[in-house]
């Protein structure tokens, strides 16, 4: 039996039905988004997604642009946070990346202010190099607040004593996904519950119909791929091709076990560089997420689970599972009248809590993209020209975190150390360590401050500083410093315990007293 969705399924016409080939968390942020914008225009949603297939819970932790994204929904965002459990990010502490025994952080926000037209960092170094000490936590208030487990909502309007502070959100993959079902549904979309046995490849590049298990078939007008890693319809039936950057992003697989949750649930990311990778610890309401993400070359499945459980600092509370993936990306994310969103346009390893914004973004793109007659090939080609660039930007801030590394103790890091990188990123680091100066290109996602954190955390030290720093009297910089100084002090000491904060103002009702 074969179910025409609304639309002739041709791409002649304005797109009046979608179809969405499965759930988890890039489905239903498709569908949730989709459904809020569209709603009214006649354009009927269907998300297919089968009750027997489990979903990989892509991310626990987001970034700041989270909040743009409720707010796009139309969700309320403390009743989000009660919801999938979770909990507020100031940024990630980085632990033995740079060498054993050495942290970071790289905090939302910024550090101090601009002067004269002149980022901060800048003067900063003009600091350290007439020998003062100063250190982050003294003129960020992110890490000032993340070091004290410290948390308050800014002020109604939105400004924080002591500069800019930013925060995101550490929850429950799984529950953000029944949220966004809930609130997708609640918009109109439709939810079939189906196991899809293959798609149809009708004339050209595009998708007629997919297929079911039970012998009926659903037709659209476009297709949103969301089916994780195997790219049911970007890959097997569309053939894009696939861009493997194993050669920069060794790390191919991930093992996850969950423990309680803390007695101190801190509001921060740790990330600590392991033998053969890196493992997360995420801090959740209702309990703490943990995995070991790994490269296979350089250490076997069994060993990477016992050197996991070896750093939860307690039993799991789950089995541990293993994921295995390709990081890298599609070379066509959008084909015909099909996009892949999610795994299966590509996957960049979690170090920078950035997959459910890359799918949140490519979703905001689309709809700007959306076809009002025939699908254009050069919407297509464009589309598919910045979602590379994304891509790519991202994966060369990942990459830096291998690269820039003293660390030589394993084969795994020597190998990173000695790797040959992009040379987009051969520049950047260059620049940086010629000049201090950054770039930000094309409305990228990670912004001036993020490079400079990770460059400093990772010993990419600049030679000299802007010139224009140097003009700047030194009690007018000691000035300067100690106001900013005072001011983040006092921040932190009037703002409440994190754990504290989260459990009065948007706690789940079913959490356990830690």
């Amino acid at each position: 039996m074969m179910t025409q969705v609304q639309g002739e399924g041709t791409g002649a016409n304005p797109v009046r039905s979608i179809c969405i080939v499965g759930g988890g968390t890039a489905g239903w942020s498709a569908a949730a988004l989709l459904a809020r914008v569209l709603r009214g225009s006649g354009c009927r949603i269907t998300l297919v997604e089968s009750s027997d297939i489990p979903t990989v819970g892509v991310g626990e932790a987001t970034i700041p642009p989270i909040f743009d994204f409720l707010r796009n929904i139309g969700a309320d965002e403390v009743a989000f946070i009660r919801r999938c459990q979770a909990t507020f990010k100031l940024g990630i502490q980085f632990r033995d990346w740079l060498h054993r025994g050495h942290s970071y952080w790289h905090p939302f926000g910024n550090l101090g202010v601009t002067i004269n037209q002149r980022p901060f960092h800048h003067y900063y170094w003009k600091n350290l190099a007439e020998g003062h000490d100063e250190g982050l936590a003294d003129l960020c208030p992110s890490v000032a607040l993340a070091e004290d487990n410290k948390f308050a909502f800014p002020s109604p309007d939105g400004n924080w004593p002591g500069g800019a502070v930013a925060y995101a959100l550490h929850f429950d993959a799984g529950l953000v996904a029944a949220f966004l079902r809930e609130h997708a549904e609640a918009a109109g979309v439709e939810r079939l519950d189906r196991r899809i046995l293959r798609a149809e490849r009708g004339e050209g590049e595009h998708i007629a119909a997919v297929h079911f298990d039970n012998g009926e078939s659903l037709s659209a007008d476009f297709y949103i791929d969301c089916s994780g890693f195997r790219g049911l319809l970007i890959e097997e039936a569309l053939e894009a091709g696939f861009d493997d950057w194993r050669r920069w992003l060794p790390c191919d697989r991930a093992v996850a076990a969950p423990t309680a949750a803390q007695s101190v649930r801190a509001p921060y990311t740790v990330a600590t560089a392991r033998s053969a990778g890196w493992q997360w610890r995420i801090p959740l309401q209702h309990r703490t997420g943990n995995g070991l993400v790994y490269c296979s070359d350089f250490i076997r499945d069994d060993d990477a689970a016992e050197e996991l459980r070896e750093g939860l600092g307690g039993p799991p509370i789950a089995n541990p599972r293993v994921l295995r993936f390709t990081p890298g990306l599609r070379k066509r994310v959008w084909i015909g009248n099909c996009l892949a969103l999610g795994l299966s346009a590509g996957v960049l390893e979690p170090l920078e809590s950035t997959s459910i914004h890359l799918i949140q973004r490519a979703v905001l793109r689309i709809l700007r993209m959306l076809p009002a007659g025939a699908i254009s090939p050069r919407d297509i080609a464009e589309f598919n020209d910045q979602q590379m660039a994304d891509m790519e930007q991202i994966r060369d801030f990942l990459i830096l975190h291998y690269k820039a590394t003293d660390r030589r103790d394993t084969p795994f890091w020597r190998h990173c150390a000695s790797m040959s990188v992009p040379d987009s990123l051969t520049h950047r680091i260059e620049l940086f360590r010629e000049t201090g100066r950054i770039f930000r290109k094309n409305e990228e996602l990670f912004a001036e401050n993020s490079w400079v954190q990770v460059m400093m955390g990772q010993g990419v030290t600049p030679r000299s500083y802007h010139p224009v720093a140097a003009k700047l009297r030194p009690q007018e910089l000691e000035h300067l410093l100690t106001t900013l100084r005072d001011q983040v002090s006092r921040t932190v000491s009037a703002l409440p315990d994190h754990g504290a904060y989260v459990a009065r103002y948007c706690g789940a009702q079913d959490v356990a007293a830690a």
